[in-house]
């Protein structure tokens, strides 16, 4: 099937199988390879992306589905060689470890800072969080990253 779709902003036509997995089609036919894949049924939040602007797991969506939508990845967050807000949050509150899991949870928390609604306290950014799994348990840093923005 023929889609044509916007990846970080550039225009992208592609003629690709049906039952195409997105997480796939983003890693093996776009070549970013910023998006994991950890548990192929949506539970880990590894491959998360924005659709139009929100968060979504890209391997429990077929990639003819994106026909006409706008992709982000975390690829795209990085404008004139800088780091996003969340990004660069991230980095100053060393919240990674592996790196695995960090792109999923980065996209997840900028889809909600760009829709307004962050959360602001510990609590809540637990909660918020609680679809992103980071194995090698650094969630404290996390928290303190998330935070940091939501001042």
């Amino acid at each position: 099937m023929k889609i044509e779709c916007r990846v970080n902003g550039e225009p992208h036509t592609a003629d690709i199988p049906s039952r195409l997995l997105l997480s796939d089609f983003i890693r093996h036919e776009l070549r970013l390879t910023g998006t994991h894949v950890g548990c192929e049924m949506g539970a880990c939040g590894a491959c998360t992306i924005m659709l139009n602007g929100k968060a979504v797991r890209s391997c429990l969506i077929f990639a003819v589905q994106i026909d006409d939508c706008d992709l982000r990845t975390v690829e795209g967050l990085c404008a004139g060689g800088r780091l996003s807000v969340v990004q660069e949050a991230f980095r100053q509150h060393h919240a990674l470890q592996c790196g695995y899991c960090t792109s999923g949870i980065i996209m997840t928390v900028m889809a909600a800072l760009e829709q307004g609604v962050l959360p602001r306290t510990e609590y809540e950014v637990r909660e918020f969080l609680s679809g992103n799994i980071c194995r090698c348990t650094g969630y404290q840093r996390i928290v303190d990253a998330v935070l940091e923005l939501a001042k």
